[in-house]
């Protein structure tokens, strides 16, 4: 837990692959839990739009790559404004539009991230992908209290 008036951060950088997507969610999962108190439902909220913009960086980012490149998480969480904000980066260019949307699982990430959060901003350029995802009003501490 950090001081009152401080800021708490979380970074990982990972080669994108789906294992290491999953174990990101896990040390991002447990740093929220030190760092903030959240009720479990908006935990688990918060980890679930995390989790999708991974999933997103290591699946789609490198299609067309030889290998998987770098992707990049971190999160930043303001005690002056009560606000929590992750970026998640890749180096890759994902290619959503082009996938199988044929399957009715699939292509609910996006929407999913924009439900589950008060702001959700993606960029995508040659140069990668940066999706923002920002809640509002999030409470620091030790777990004890619930926004």
């Amino acid at each position: 837990m950090t001081d009152a008036g401080q800021s708490a951060h979380f970074t990982k950088n990972v080669t994108a692959a789906p294992e290491n997507a999953a174990q990101i969610r896990r040390e991002f999962s447990s740093w929220l839990s030190t760092h903030l108190a959240l009720d479990p439902t908006r935990a688990s909220d918060v980890v679930l739009a995390v989790n999708e913009a991974l999933a997103n960086a290591a699946e789609f980012a490198y299609v067309d790559a030889p290998a998987p490149g770098a992707m990049q998480v971190q999160a930043h969480y303001d005690d002056d404004a009560a606000v929590l904000t992750v970026t998640v980066t890749d180096e890759g260019v994902w290619r959503i539009g082009e996938t199988d949307h044929t399957n009715p699982a699939r292509g609910r990430g996006i929407p999913l991230m924009r439900a589950l959060t008060d702001r959700t901003v993606i960029d995508s350029n040659h140069a990668g992908t940066t999706v923002h995802l920002q809640w509002d009003h999030v409470d620091q501490g030790c777990g004890s209290r619930t926004t």
